[in-house]
């Protein structure tokens, strides 16, 4: 068991190529979020830009993703997170 790998290889990914991609959610979602702070504290900042995130997110990590071809147990589920 590494715990480094594991996960990563569970997804079809490397370690490397999994840290791009949950990087290429975290950061926007990080933006986001401050986003949204100041939205709170100036409501006529950045009205869509937090729900704008999150549908494109949304759109990547759900609506159209593509699942790694592989051989599976039967009645296995791949899960998706990150």
């Amino acid at each position: 068991m590494n715990i480094f790998t594991d996960h990563p290889r569970s997804v079809g990914e490397t370690y490397t190529e999994h840290f791009r991609v949950a990087s290429s959610f975290g950061i926007p979602m990080i933006g986001g979020g401050i986003a949204c702070l100041l939205h709170g504290a100036f409501p006529f900042l950045f009205r869509n830009t937090g729900s704008t995130i999150v549908r494109k997110l949304h759109a990547r990590m759900v609506a159209n993703r593509v699942r790694p071809e592989r051989s599976s147990q039967k009645g296995q589920q791949l899960d998706w997170c990150i």
